[in-house]
C-alpha cells in the first residue's frame, strides 16, 4: 500500500474525501484553521492545507481495491500522473503533515495581523488606514488611526477592513 495524490475540483476536497471513503478508500485531506469572514463576523473554519488535493492510500496487488472507480468519483478531478506513472508520496510525507497538523489544530490562522498596516472600507472613515490592534469579541475589532495628529482608537466590523498591499 502506498499513498497517491488525487487533484479535484475547485472547492470539492471534502465532497472527494466523503465519496472516496465511503466506497471504501483510505484517504488523507491535511487542514489547517483559519479566520474567514461569514455573514458580519470572523469563524473560524478548518481550510484545506493544499487547496484541490488529497491524498489516497491505493495497493498495486491483483486483491487490492481498483483504481478505475476513483476517477468517476464526485469532486475529484483526476489521479495525479507524471506520464502514465501516479505520481506516489512516501510515507513518511504523510506521518509529518499529520504531526504539524496536530500541533498546529489550536491556533487558527488569522486574517490581520497584531500592528499590520489595514484600510477601513465602509462607514464615514472609508479609505483611512489604521494599524489593527486586536479582536474585540466576536463581531468587532480594535483598529488605531490617527486624526488630526493624535491616535484614536476605534471598533470595527472586521468586514470593513481590508488589508494593505
Amino acid at each position: 500500500m502506498h499513498w497517491f495524490l488525487i487533484y479535484t475540483k475547485p472547492r470539492q476536497e471534502e465532497c472527494a474525501l466523503e465519496n472516496l471513503e465511503r466506497q471504501g478508500y483510505e484517504c488523507y485531506l491535511p487542514t489547517v484553521p483559519t479566520e474567514r469572514l461569514r455573514q458580519g463576523g470572523v469563524a473560524i473554519v478548518s481550510e484545506p492545507l493544499f487547496p484541490r488535493y488529497l491524498f489516497v492510500r491505493l495497493g498495486q496487488g491483483v486483491s487490492d481495491k481498483s483504481w478505475a472507480p476513483i476517477r468517476s468519483t464526485k469532486g475529484v478531478s483526476r489521479l495525479v500522473s507524471f506520464g502514465v506513472v501516479p505520481a506516489q508520496i512516501d510515507d513518511g510525507l504523510i506521518e509529518l503533515l499529520r504531526a504539524q497538523e496536530a500541533s498546529v489544530q489550536t491556533e487558527p490562522k488569522r486574517l490581520f495581523k497584531q500592528g499590520e498596516c489595514v484600510r477601513l472600507a465602509e462607514g464615514p472613515f472609508a479609505g483611512i488606514e489604521g494599524l489593527y490592534q486586536i479582536a474585540d469579541g466576536e463581531r468587532r475589532v480594535v483598529v488605531l488611526i490617527e486624526i488630526l495628529s493624535k491616535p484614536v482608537v476605534l471598533r470595527v466590523a472586521p468586514v470593513s477592513l481590508r488589508k494593505v498591499s
